[in-house]
């Protein structure tokens, strides 16, 4: 009785193991493809800087110079030194802020119309007509 169960134990062990290591690899391959898109997007417009943030957080900030199907090449904007990097060895890879993003101007555009709007209704509302002597009238 106790071979049976040990062997059954050993067996669920075995099994339990292969299957978490699948779902491990499988998750590193939709990784590497998710930065593999990433570096094609960022690379269209060479201008632009990036930073390349490591599996082990190292950063480096630089300029995309080539793309290759396994690697590509950031050419560091301070020391112009050149680094290739395994896009498995990425972690994240994002542009480097350079001034107020869109959601941030539709944000302001929303709250200069809601001001606007809110002033062309309370001022009527307020100067009933003639009593100009109150405050914003």
């Amino acid at each position: 009785m106790k071979k049976r169960f040990l062997a059954i134990l050993v067996a669920t062990s075995i099994l339990t193991l292969t299957g978490s290591m699948l779902t491990t690899s499988a998750q590193t391959t939709a990784d590497v493809n998710k930065v593999r898109s990433k570096v094609q997007t960022l690379s269209v417009n060479r201008d632009k800087q990036v930073e390349v943030k490591l599996r082990d957080n190292t950063k480096y900030k630089g300029h995309i110079t080539s793309v290759d199907p396994d690697s590509f090449t950031l050419t560091e904007a301070k020391t112009s030194s050149v680094q290739k990097f395994s896009y498995s060895e990425v972690e994240d890879i994002k542009k480097v802020g350079g001034g107020i993003s869109t959601k941030t101007w539709l944000i302001l555009g929303g709250v200069a119309a809601g001001s606007v709007t809110t002033w062309l209704i309370v001022k009527p509302a307020v100067c009933d007509g003639g009593a100009q002597t109150r405050g914003i009238c």
